[in-house]
């Protein structure tokens, strides 16, 4: 059944979907990920929620969002109610439906671990209800041998036939081989899509498989965007935070989605065990991803030794208000997507909700200001957060202004993103900021000498060391 669009969130893709019909262009005036978090959590410090800025008094509104975002700026956005409503047939004759945080219908996987960078909306087709299994998460990289690719589908069907769900990310090589040795097996399986949702749905090798329930597909991103680097290495949390174990069947060391989501996961988010594959040709990457606390797999050849993979302790989370890499909004951890309610401490999302409160719309996640105590832990704005191990050992500047301090956050994450080259409106979305703010950030780290640019493949990359230099 596809959900009904709520008004937050036919508001929320007004604000931040690039509602892409046919082949139209998207708005560049677009709020970030970043922006409609600060705007979420100034309207919920003015008692309001996303939907009233729809409503008849929505002028005094919007000039109380002033301070945060520009008054004719949202008027603009908000006013693509025609281009919204087409996009809506558009989807809804493919059967894809759209989910926003505000909407009881969410993901709470998704709410309860990733919290307030959980995505503002998600957008789907197939069976809802597979997104609250769990499961085991395989990736992978995109190029690999057909020995790998056996291997993998193997594993897929060893999870069907323990009726666990598979989760992965679509993309050709080991995802796609994992979701289809688990549907030719019978199983189910969520797949989180970095691009082309409408696409991949439509096809028809797809088709009924989500119809019937055996397939569910989603992604935070428009069902018509095409691929993106940014994107790719973004969704990645996802993955994981929709399984309750996961395996990294092949992957490089030190760059590429699949590394950089792993190592995401050991280092910081730790949200699922991680294995990775113990036979046949190892290789750099799963070596480097095994001295970061990566675990070797089993190998199960049954049922119930494939069970046992699920009960391996889960690793204890550290505690940190922000995931992925959304370092630099300078956001506390709250948001605003529903109606304000009562405080509660943040911590207390996981437990169900009340039989009183079936349909409240409240994003769980951090719909209140958190307890005093929770202010105190570390600031989001950290080197540590997408940093190397080594990196994030250094000691600190203790003289460093805030600005410096702030530099060298972005300096290190944006070195760790640029191991292969990207555009500057790819590394704009991986770190969750305006193409401008990204420029100004990269053509400082050009000058600096810390990057270069290249013309091919065109975009940015850490500049190589030379001998005698």
């Amino acid at each position: 059944m596809t959900p009904v669009l709520s008004p937050n969130t036919q508001a929320i893709l007004l604000l931040t979907a690039p509602l892409i019909a046919g082949r139209g262009t998207a708005s560049s005036d677009l709020l970030s990920p970043g922006e409609y978090k600060r705007l979420a959590r100034h309207l919920r410090e003015i008692q309001r929620q996303p939907a009233d800025l729809l409503s008849p008094d929505a002028t005094e509104i919007l000039r109380a969002c002033q301070p945060v975002i520009d008054e004719s700026r949202l008027q603009k956005l908000l006013g693509r109610g025609f281009l919204l409503s087409q996009v809506i047939e558009r989807w809804q004759a493919r059967a894809i439906w759209v989910v926003s945080r505000a909407d009881a219908e969410y993901p709470r996987r998704l709410k309860t671990r990733l919290r307030e960078d959980a995505p503002a909306v998600l957008y789907g087709c197939g069976d809802m209800a597979l997104l609250e299994t769990g499961g085991l998460a395989v990736v992978g990289s995109r190029h690999v041998d057909d020995a790998l690719i056996d291997y993998t589908m193997a594993v897929g069907r060893l999870a069907a036939r323990a009726g666990r769900t598979l989760v992965s990310g679509g993309a050709k090589g080991i995802d796609q081989a994992a979701m289809r040795g688990a549907l030719e097996g019978g199983g189910k399986v969520c797949g989180v899509l970095a691009d082309s949702l409408e696409k991949t749905t439509m096809n028809r090798e797809h088709r009924n498989l989500l119809l019937d329930g055996q397939l569910v597909l989603i992604s935070p991103y428009d069902p018509s965007a095409g691929f993106n680097v940014g994107n790719a290495m973004q969704r990645n949390k996802l993955i994981y935070a929709l399984a309750d174990t996961s395996l990294v069947v092949s992957s490089d060391l030190n760059k590429g989605g699949t590394w950089a989501g792993a190592v995401e996961q050991l280092d910081k988010l730790k949200f699922v065990p991680v294995f990775i594959r113990s036979t046949g040709e190892s290789s750099a990457g799963l070596d480097g991803l095994r001295k970061k606390g990566a675990l070797p797999w089993p190998n199960p050849q049954d049922v119930d030794s494939f069970e046992d993979v699920f009960n391996v302790a889960m690793p204890t989370p550290t505690a940190s208000p922000q995931v992925g890499f959304a370092l630099f909004s300078n956001e506390e951890p709250t948001s605003a997507d529903a109606k304000p309610t009562a405080p509660v401490p943040p911590d207390t999302a996981p437990a169900p909700q009340a039989a009183s409160e079936p349909s409240a719309p409240v994003d769980v996640v951090s719909d209140a200001q958190p307890p005093a105590e929770a202010l105190e832990e570390p600031p989001p704005v950290t080197p540590e957060a997408v940093a190397p191990i080594d990196e994030a050992k250094k000691s600190p500047q203790p003289e460093s202004t805030p600005a410096e301090a702030l530099f060298a956050a972005v300096r290190a994450a944006i070195q760790q993103l640029l191991s292969a080259p990207m555009k500057d409106a790819e590394v704009a979305a991986a770190l969750d900021v305006s193409n401008a703010q990204a420029k100004a950030w990269l053509q400082r780290l050009v000058d600096e000498g810390v990057l270069e640019k290249q013309k091919k493949p065109a975009g940015y990359i850490v500049k190589q060391k030379r001998l005698f230099e």
